[in-house]
């Protein structure tokens, strides 16, 4: 397998850099966050009945080791990220975890030269929207599945449906001029908010029988780790160190006034909107 060329590449500056580190430092925290997410597609991936699986924006492993115990040891579970912090973290995870049946791969899904019909299942806990060309990514993943194969993921719907998500940037932004919005368009975050660009993407790259779900899960977070949330993920936490200290401490007084009303007792509790998306090669 060899890598072709790497069009995504303010993706992979982000995820090279801050982006990646800052996940790796706060992964514990945030594998516990979407947990119900990793289950999720867990489930979907046993009942998918397939040995081989590819996990797309892996990230620092969890989900992929977590399929790879469920699946088996006669399973072969292969992760890719573009991130090198995170390819890293997950393959020192794996290593400690003795799961000789888990590989990771530190490239772009997008355009790496998978062998063909090498995977039974392809899937992504919101790893998928970032592709700078989503239906030549797509089509690079179908190419990787056996034809029959399923390919099943969860994106985040639109940003107005994910207020916890989007509080950070819409309380500092009244601080911090240079914080953009973002939008419901791709690629980023919310790049698959409209489930019929999601069936146009994948029906123009050769996937059938798509399937786009509305999922609403619950997610939970200590109180106490509320603070080094919001000032180090999303936009905010990308540019909060840029600003000087007057700004800085404004801004961080009204990001955390904005999530007051997430907050109960010693927890922060909100629902997370998703799409569970599945399609067949």
């Amino acid at each position: 397998m060899t890598e072709r060329s790497a069009p995504n590449q303010a993706q992979a500056a982000l995820w090279n850099d801050l982006g990646g580190r800052t996940w790796v430092d706060l992964q514990d925290m945030l594998d516990r966050l979407f947990r119900p997410l990793e289950t999720l597609l867990v489930d979907a991936a046993v009942a998918a009945s397939g040995k081989r699986l590819l996990d797309v924006g892996c990230g620092g492993g969890s989900t992929t080791l977590a399929v790879a115990r469920a699946l088996g040891p006669d399973s072969r579970c292969t992760g890719v990220d573009i991130s090198a912090p995170l390819i890293a973290a997950a393959t020192a995870r794996a290593a400690a975890a003795g799961a000789a049946n888990v590989t990771f791969i530190e490239a772009d899904a997008q355009t790496y030269a998978f062998e063909a019909g090498s995977f039974d299942t392809v899937m992504s806990r919101m790893g998928v929207m970032f592709f700078d060309d989503p239906e030549a990514a797509f089509a690079n993943l179908r190419g990787a599945t056996q034809p029959g194969g399923q390919l099943v993921f969860v994106a985040w719907r639109s940003r107005d449906e994910n207020p916890f998500m989007t509080a950070a940037e819409r309380s500092a932004s009244a601080v911090v001029s240079e914080l953009a919005r973002r939008g419901d368009d791709g690629p980023g975050q919310f790049g698959f908010a409209s489930p019929e660009r999601v069936k146009r993407i994948l029906e123009a790259s050769g996937w059938t029988s798509i399937e786009v779900c509305p999922v609403d899960v619950a997610c939970r977070l200590p109180l106490a780790q509320l603070p080094i949330y919001v000032t180090r993920m999303g936009p905010y936490g990308r540019v909060r160190d840029t600003l000087d200290d007057a700004a800085r401490v404004a801004a961080d007084a009204a990001v955390l006034a904005a999530f007051d009303p997430f907050v109960a007792g010693d927890e922060v509790r909100f629902t997370s909107a998703f799409w569970r998306v599945t399609a067949v090669a």
